[in-house]
């Protein structure tokens, strides 16, 4: 099993003018600081107007910066939003070609759809059809990345002629493929897809062995790979905060952690939200105060065994994951390790978890957990791969190219070459050619066209 840390640059209020580049700053330190521990992937969101929640609207800069301050570890968008009113397909293939090229092969394709109506009303995307658009988004973009050259398309939610789409990707046929999933019904359609699952659902290892199995009988059953290669794992995400005092790590992280579930339901399920005022971090806390939540007696949550979620005040459930001791995290991790799940990813940078905290909890988890799990990933990887195998190569031989065939004599012809034409005759546009070539000046367009 291995290992990645997840950031969706949570913001909480107060901000001050300086706020949003130290969150930036901190995470870069955080990542180059994973990749020397030999923590193997780290994951980037894409969200949109989801203040307090997410800032972060532009994974692929932040990835591409994690590219130049690391060396191994793998950077993985998790996810894009592939519907084309999000990002045009061609667009998208470059954005992942690029940082697949920068980072000499290390991007992981990520994709997904949202479900907050800050991103699709923000976007004009009607909530019933996220499902196709994110389906017809991703199709067109692997085309335009494994294509050469992309035959075009006249689709339902995006139209675009024939192009070569460059550059192209260092991964061939093209980077690993994953989907966001946070339900049973998308598990089984990112293995249908032959799409790895990211689940962002903060479910218990013995809950995880059931979506791993269901996924890989679908993967058996049915599936019929998106893309030219079949990626078959499963990743689940959990809060994670370290020390070897368990009470010390509570406090630094049970808040944290459950302010990522409470910002994430904000925009998701039950939240009214005025752009720009409304103070998700203040409803937060005033929620807790109303419910009897006691932050000093959270610290007493001890288990002995540690679970997705904590019974807190009140009778009531929050988020608690990876937040302990190493030993209760070894206890944890290899829960998940025999429940078949192939990565773990914590989500460690929420609420007001401070920097030098997180740096602390990696440090201690790359030098007390992660050795153990690094010792025997290789041997699970090639049984997994020798298991699934012909699942694999049967899924392939059911994939049925898309048709794509480049329309008979189809040209790109430059902008203003017509207009020199009418006014310099046929023979204009080779004249220029060949004194361009021979490294004559170029001749300005109002002298072409003058009457």
């Amino acid at each position: 099993m291995r290992f990645g840390v997840f950031y969706e640059h949570q913001l909480p209020r107060p901000w001050h003018e300086d706020s949003e580049r130290q969150l930036i700053q901190d995470a870069l330190d955080q990542v180059e600081l994973a990749d020397q521990l030999g923590i193997e992937y780290v994951w980037e969101v894409e969200h949109h107007f989801l203040e307090e929640y997410s800032h972060s609207s532009a994974p692929e800069v932040f990835l591409a910066a994690c590219s130049q301050r690391t060396k191994q570890i793998r950077l993985g968008h998790g996810i894009i939003l592939t519907a084309p009113h999000y990002n045009h397909p061609a667009r998208t293939a470059e954005r992942v070609a690029m940082l697949d090229l920068v980072s000499n092969g290390r991007a992981e394709f990520g994709s997904g759809e949202s479900g907050s109506m800050a991103e699709m009303g923000g976007y004009h995307i009607d909530p019933p059809l996220k499902r196709p658009m994110w389906r017809e988004g991703l199709e067109i973009a692997l085309r335009c990345m494994t294509e050469t050259p992309f035959t075009g398309y006249e689709g339902t939610y995006v139209s675009m002629p024939p192009r070569n789409v460059v550059p192209k990707p260092v991964q061939k046929p093209h980077p690993p493929l994953w989907v966001a999933c946070s339900r049973r019904e998308t598990i089984l359609l990112a293995a249908q897809a032959g799409i790895g699952a990211l689940t962002f659902a903060f479910i218990d290892p013995e809950e995880a062995r059931t979506w791993v199995r269901d996924y890989e009988q679908t993967l058996t059953d049915s599936c019929v790979p998106i893309g030219k290669a079949v990626n078959p794992q499963v990743a689940c995400v959990t809060p994670m905060m370290l020390h070897p005092d368990e009470r010390t790590a509570i406090a630094r992280g049970l808040e944290g952690g459950n302010f990522f579930g409470y910002s994430l339901s904000h925009y998701y399920l039950f939240g009214d939200h005025r752009p720009g005022q409304t103070n998700v971090w203040e409803e937060f806390q005033q929620k807790r105060r109303e419910m009897g939540y006691d932050p000093e007696a959270a610290v007493t949550l001890q288990q002995e065994r540690l679970a997705a979620k904590v019974d807190a005040a009140g009778g009531n459930a929050g988020l608690r994951g990876a937040v302990g001791t190493p030993e209760q995290l070894r206890e944890y991790l290899r829960r998940y390790e025999e429940a078949g799940v192939d990565q773990v990813i914590f989500v460690m940078q929420a609420g007001k978890n401070r920097h030098e905290h997180i740096m602390e909890a990696l440090e201690l988890f790359g030098k007390e957990v992660l050795p153990e799990f690094k010792e025997r990933d290789e041997r699970f990887r090639q049984e997994k791969v020798a298991r699934l195998a012909p699942a694999i190569e049967a899924a392939i031989q059911r994939r049925v190219e898309p048709e794509s065939q480049m329309p008979e004599d189809y040209m790109m012809e430059a902008l203003n070459k017509q207009l020199i034409v009418q006014k310099q005759g046929e023979e204009a546009p080779e004249k220029i050619a060949a004194q361009t070539a021979l490294g004559g000046p170029r001749p300005r367009l109002d002298d072409l066209v003058k009457p």
